[in-house]
C-alpha cells in the first residue's frame, strides 16, 4: 500500500454530498497520504493512515486527534528517494519491487531490524507519533525461493511486530495483510487492512481492474481467518474518480455487510476518500490577493469569516498570487468565495478555474465584485453584459429586492457599472434607470450566487455595513448544511468571561501619587478585589535587572511576585522587548527601531517566547502554584508570520491578541466584530473577544473613561446573536489615572452581575483551537460530533430541536438564551447528538453551570457530573418527580421553579452531584 506517484494522471474530479452512506456509529477508516491534512475531514474516523513525512505534528489537530493516527510505515521495503535510504547498507537489500522502484529489504537481518526501530520508527515516536501502520509485510515473498527462507522472514516478521509490542504496551498496531503470521501475532496487533476486495489497481502503471472471484474467495479464508481473533478489517478498494459517485455506495454497503471497515479511494491516497461514516464538509476556500495587504486586513477575512464561523463553517483564505489549487485536492471545501480588492491579473485563467470548480459541483460566490474588469468573461455563468451606456449614478428605481437586502443598511442606488442580465436563477436585487434598464446586482444562481458593489457592503466614512445579510445569503449561496455549530461563546448553558491584563506600563507613575506604580493600583484596588479569574502578563524590559529601568527593577519585581501569588491569577509573557512589528523579524533579528531597546540586549525570539515564560515560572511564580506560564500574548501590531506562529506551536506556547472588536453605539456595525482567530499556513492566531482601553481611549489619548464602551461592545455580541465571549482586556497603565482606573472598576462591576463562567484566557485559547478542527458527521437528525476536547458546547439556532437524551451520548443537557438552543458535552471529546422535534421532560439533565465538568456519566436512568469552578458555584437542574439529586455539599441556597432546581453556593466552588431517576 505504498505511496503512488501518479500526478502524472488526469483525474475527473467527482464531488460527493457532505455526507455519505452510512450511520454514524459504524467504525470508519481513512487513509490519506497528502500534505495540508483537514482534520474537520478526517477527525470522525476510528483509523487516521497517514504519512509521518507529510504530516505537521506541531499543530492543534495532531495534538486532538492524534490517538487515532498511525504513521505509515513500510517494513519490507524502502523507497530510494526518502532520506532513510542513504543509511541502508547494501548487505540488508534483496532485490526490487519494480512497480513500485523501491528495494526489498532483509528482515532476519538483525542490524536491520535495530534500524527499523532505532532510525525509522523512534523517530516518529519522539514527532508524537503514537500508533502505526505496518505495510509491505509480505514484499519478502517476492525474493525468497525456498521454504525455508520464506519461514525464516515469517519468523523475522513477527518477531518484529511482538517486538514492537512489547517496546511500546500503549502502542496500537494496524497491518497491511500479513495472513500468513496472523495466528502469532492477532494478540500484538489492534487491526488488518488489505487492499482490493472487489475494486484493485495492477501492473506498472496501476491500472483499475476488477477483483475476480477466485482472487475474492481467496481473500474470505484469509477474512475468516482474522475474524476468529475480532480484530477490527478495514478494506480498500480502489476506483477509477468517474465511478466515485456511483459506484461508493454500493461498495461501502457491500464490505460493511462483510463485516469490515470500508475506504473507497483513487489509487493515489491523496485525496479524500469515503468510508462507513463521512464528514460535513465545513470549509470555505476564499480567495484573496495579498499584493498590497495582509491577509489579516483582507476585506474577506475582516468581515466575511465572522458570519462563516457563527454558521459552524471555516474560511480557509487562499492567496491568488499562487498557483491556483488543483481541483482533484478540493473535496474538503463546501464552497468558494471570491473575494479580491483588485482585479486579477490573470482574468481569463481564473475564470477558467471557476468554470472547473463549478463543473465539480461546487458552489462559488462573487463577493462585493467578479474579481475581473471584463464582465463579458462570465457568460458561461449565465451573467451577460447589456449593450446599454453606462448607468454614471442615473438609477431611480428599486425592481427587485429580497428580505436579505437592507440588513444592516439600505444597498444604494449610486451605480455606475455595467448593465448585468442573468439568465437563470433568482435575482435578490435589481435596479433600474430612468429609461427602465435593468441591472442585477444580487443573485442567487444554480452555481451559487453574487453580490457586488453596494448590494453588498456600503461604505460611509470609515464604516463598512453589510447591505445583504450574510448570515443568509452565504448559506443560501454556497448550499450550506445546517449543522450544530462548535460554540466558543459558551460553555454549560453560561456566557463564557475572560479577562486579560498586556504588561504595558507596568511602571508608569500614578498621576495622584507619583510615588506609587500603575501596577500597584491594578493589584491592590482591581486584582486583589475582583475574585474573577484573570490572565495577567509583563513585558521583560520594563520590569528586568537588565530591562529599561535598572534602578526601580527590584521595586517593580515585589509587585510582579505579589500579583503572581494570588490565586485567581494566570502568568502569561507579553514578551520581552515588545516587538511593534513581527514581520520584521528578518533571519531571527529584530532591529532596536522596531522594538524596545535595553542596552546591550541582543534579539532573540526564543528569549521573546520561551525565555521569558522559563523565567516567569522559575523567577516570578511561587513553586508551589499550580497555574504556570505557558500563553503568549502578542504585542505590537499583534500580526505574527506563519514562521512564527510555526514557532510557537512547535514549543507549545499558546497564544493570543489582535482581531479588533470594538463595536459601540455609535459603530453598531458587523464589521467592528472580528472572527474567532486567523489562520496561517496550518496554525491558527487566536483573537480576543473585545478590544483593549487603548482603543476605546483614541490610542489613549482620551476620554480617560472611555474604556467603560467595552459595556456595549459586551452587550451588542451578545444579542441578537452571541458572537463574541466577554473579554476584559487592558494594560497597566489604566491604573495610572483615576478616569481609566474608574472605567475599569464599572466594567468589572458590571460582568460580575452577568450570567457567566469565568475562565482563564488559556482555557479559552484552546477551545477556540478546537473550534477550526472539530468533525461533524451526521445522519439524518444524528449527528456524530469529534474533536470537541476543551470546547463543550454545540449551538442549535433556533429552538425548532431538542437534543434527545435517550440516544444521545454524552451530552449532559441543554440551555436556552434567546433563540438559540445551546447544548452541553460532557468530560469525553466525542459526542453523538441525536435531534428530536419535542423535548422529552421525563429526563433529568444540565440546565447550566458556571463549572467545568471534570468527569461526567449520563444516562436515562440519571447522571453523575463532578463540577469545578474559578468562581462560587451556580448549578440549574432540570428533576422530573421521578428523579432525585445527591451533593457533596449542600448549597448555600435552594430554589425551585416548575422542574428547574436552582443551587447556589456561598464559597464552594467544586461539587460532585449525583442525579437518580426511577427506571
Amino acid at each position: 500500500m505504498k505511496l503512488s506517484c501518479c500526478n502524472k494522471y488526469i483525474y475527473i474530479l467527482l464531488f460527493l454530498y457532505t455526507t455519505l452512506f452510512g450511520a454514524i456509529t459504524d467504525k470508519s477508516a481513512i487513509v490519506y497520504y497528502g500534505e495540508d491534512i483537514s482534520y474537520p475531514m478526517v477527525g470522525i474516523h476510528d483509523y487516521i493512515i497517514v504519512q509521518p513525512s507529510h504530516t505537521n505534528t506541531h499543530t492543534h489537530g495532531f495534538d486532538v486527534y492524534k490517538n487515532k493516527m498511525y504513521a505509515y510505515v513500510s517494513i519490507g521495503e524502502i523507497d530510494t528517494d526518502i532520506p532513510e535510504y542513504k543509511k541502508i547498507k547494501k548487505s540488508w537489500i534483496l532485490g526490487k519491487n519494480r512497480a513500485w522502484k523501491s528495494k526489498i529489504l532483509d528482515l532476519t537481518n538483525p542490524e536491520y531490524k535495530k534500524f527499523l526501530f532505532n532510525k525509522i520508527i523512534e523517530p516518529q515516536m519522539k514527532r508524537g507519533f503514537k500508533n502505526f501502520f505496518f505495510d509491505t509485510l509480505d514484499s519478502y515473498q517476492l525474493v525468497d525461493k525456498t521454504d525455508t527462507q520464506r519461514e525464516k522472514s515469517k519468523a523475522a516478521l513477527v518477531d518484529i511486530i511482538k517486538t514492537f509490542h512489547k517496546k511500546y504496551p500503549n502502542s496500537k498496531l494496524i497491518i497491511n495483510r500479513g495472513f500468513e503470521i496472523i495466528d502469532s501475532i492477532a494478540d500484538s496487533i489492534n487491526a488488518v487492512l488489505f487492499e482490493s476486495y472487489y475494486n484493485g489497481v495492477s501492473g506498472k502503471n496501476l491500472a483499475y481492474k476488477k477483483v475476480t472471484d477466485k482472487d475474492r474467495k481467496w481473500l474470505d479464508i484469509q477474512i475468516n481467518k482474522i475474524k476468529k481473533h475480532k480484530l477490527d478489517i478495514i478494506c480498500v478498494d480502489y476506483l477509477n474518480p468517474k465511478d466515485l459517485k456511483t459506484k461508493s455506495k454500493k461498495l461501502i454497503t457491500d464490505i460493511k455487510e462483510k463485516g469490515m471497515i470500508p475506504y473507497i479511494s483513487t489509487r493515489d491516497l491523496t485525496t479524500y476518500g469515503f468510508s462507513s461514516k463521512n464528514p460535513i464538509k465545513r470549509e470555505i476556500l476564499t480567495l484573496i490577493n495579498t499584493r498590497y495587504h495582509d491577509r489579516m486586513l483582507q476585506g474577506a477575512h475582516q468581515y466575511g469569516a465572522l458570519p462563516l464561523e457563527y454558521m459552524g463553517y471555516i474560511e480557509k483564505l487562499y492567496d491568488v498570487k499562487n498557483p491556483l489549487p488543483k481541483i482533484k485536492n478540493m473535496q474538503q471545501y463546501a464552497g468558494v468565495i471570491v473575494w479580491l480588492t483588485n482585479y486579477s491579473k490573470q482574468p481569463k485563467k481564473l475564470i477558467n478555474w471557476l468554470l472547473k470548480v463549478k463543473k465539480a459541483g461546487i458552489k462559488i460566490v462573487f463577493a462585493n465584485n467578479f474579481a475581473v474588469a471584463d464582465v463579458h468573461l462570465l457568460k458561461q455563468f449565465n451573467i451577460e453584459v447589456q449593450n446599454f451606456t453606462k448607468p454614471n449614478n442615473n438609477i431611480n428605481k428599486i425592481v427587485q429586492k429580497s428580505d436579505m437586502m437592507g440588513y444592516e443598511f439600505k444597498p444604494s442606488l449610486s451605480y455606475d457599472g455595467d448593465y448585468l442580465k442573468i439568465s437563470t436563477g433568482k435575482a435578490l436585487y435589481k435596479i433600474a434607470d430612468k429609461n427602465g434598464h435593468t441591472s442585477t446586482l444580487a443573485a442567487l444562481m444554480p452555481w451559487g450566487g453574487f453580490a457586488i458593489g453596494k448590494s453588498f457592503i456600503v461604505t460611509v466614512g470609515d464604516d463598512n455595513i453589510w447591505a445583504i445579510n450574510p448570515f443568509k445569503f452565504f448559506v443560501k449561496a454556497l448550499r450550506l448544511k445546517s449543522l450544530p455549530v462548535p460554540d466558543t461563546t459558551t460553555e454549560n448553558g453560561k456566557r463564557l468571561s475572560l479577562a486579560h491584563i498586556d504588561g504595558d506600563g507596568f511602571m508608569n507613575r500614578v498621576e495622584w501619587n507619583p510615588k506609587l506604580f500603575s501596577a500597584d493600583i491594578i493589584y491592590k484596588k482591581i486584582l486583589k478585589k475582583y475574585n474573577l479569574p484573570i490572565s495577567v502578563s509583563i513585558v521583560g524590559a520594563e520590569v528586568d535587572n537588565n530591562g529599561l529601568y535598572p534602578k526601580i527593577a527590584p521595586q517593580l519585581q515585589k509587585i510582579v511576585k505579589n500579583i503572581y501569588k494570588l490565586p485567581n491569577v494566570e502568568p502569561a509573557t507579553h514578551t520581552f522587548s515588545h516587538p511593534f512589528f513581527w514581520e520584521k523579524i528578518k533571519n531571527g533579528n529584530l532591529a532596536p527601531k522596531y522594538r524596545l531597546d535595553p542596552k546591550g540586549y541582543k534579539f532573540s525570539l526564543d528569549y521573546e517566547t520561551n525565555g521569558m515564560l522559563k523565567e516567569l515560572n522559575t523567577k516570578y511564580i511561587p513553586k508551589e502554584k499550580p497555574l504556570r506560564a505557558h500563553t503568549l500574548f502578542w504585542s505590537g501590531d499583534c500580526q505574527p508570520p506563519e514562521n512564527i506562529l510555526a514557532y510557537v506551536y512547535k514549543n507549545k506556547i499558546l497564544n493570543i491578541n489582535g482581531g479588533d472588536t470594538y463595536i459601540t453605539n455609535l459603530h453598531p456595525w458587523l464589521s467592528y466584530i472580528a472572527p474567532i482567530g486567523l489562520g496561517r499556513g496550518e496554525y491558527y492566531q487566536i483573537y480576543t473577544g473585545a478590544q483593549d482601553e487603548n482603543v476605546y481611549t483614541n490610542d489613549w489619548h482620551g476620554p480617560f473613561w472611555g474604556f467603560r464602551k467595552v459595556i456595549q461592545t459586551f452587550k451588542l455580541t451578545n444579542s441578537p446573536k452571541r458572537l463574541k465571549p466577554i473579554d476584559i482586556y487592558y494594560h497597566y497603565y489604566s491604573g495610572s489615572k483615576r478616569a481609566s482606573l474608574n472605567a475599569l472598576k464599572d466594567v468589572y462591576n458590571w460582568v460580575e452581575k452577568q450570567n457567566i463562567m469565568p475562565v482563564y484566557i488559556s482555557e479559552y485559547i484552546s477551545k477556540a483551537m478546537d473550534y477550526y478542527t472539530v468533525s461533524i458527521s451526521n445522519d439524518k437528525k444524528n449527528y456524530l460530533i469529534n474533536g470537541m476536547k476543551d470546547l463543550k458546547t454545540v449551538r442549535l439556532e433556533g429552538l425548532k430541536n431538542y437534543p434527545d437524551l435517550n440516544y444521545s451520548t454524552n451530552i449532559i443537557g441543554f440551555n436556552d438564551f434567546e433563540t438559540h438552543r445551546y447544548v452541553h458535552l460532557g468530560k469525553a471529546s466525542k459526542a453523538i447528538l441525536s435531534l428530536s422535534k419535542s423535548n422529552d421532560n421525563a429526563y433529568a439533565y444540565l440546565v447550566s453551570s458556571n463549572g467545568k465538568i471534570e468527569q461526567s456519566s449520563f444516562n436515562k436512568y440519571g447522571f453523575n457530573l463532578k463540577l469545578n469552578s474559578h468562581v462560587p458555584l451556580k448549578i440549574q437542574l432540570h428533576i422530573p418527580k421521578d428523579c432525585k439529586y445527591k451533593l457533596t455539599s449542600k448549597a448555600s441556597k435552594i430554589t425551585k421553579k416548575d422542574d428547574v432546581v436552582s443551587l447556589s453556593y456561598k464559597y464552594k466552588k467544586k461539587v460532585d452531584l449525583d442525579v437518580i431517576c426511577r427506571p
